[in-house]
């Protein structure tokens, strides 16, 4: 089982929901899911270095939403 190092990355993480991490899937290179004990997704990592236009955008709506 292959463990994601996050050291030093540009990365941007998403908490899906509480619980702490026990484990994590690699679903590409820039894409890591945290699980749970339960083996649920409490949150994922995404490479900020290959998707920053999308991160911009998904930060620019979530904050209109949230101040709205």
């Amino acid at each position: 089982m292959a463990k994601a190092d996050r050291r030093s990355t540009d990365s941007l993480y998403i908490k899906l929901r509480p619980g702490k991490s026990v484990d994590n899937r690699i679903v590409s290179d820039d894409v890591v899911i945290d699980l749970d004990a339960d083996g649920e997704p409490v949150g994922y990592d995404q490479h900020a270095g290959n998707h920053a236009d999308a991160i911009a955008e998904a930060l620019g709506y979530l904050h209109q939403r949230h101040a709205a």
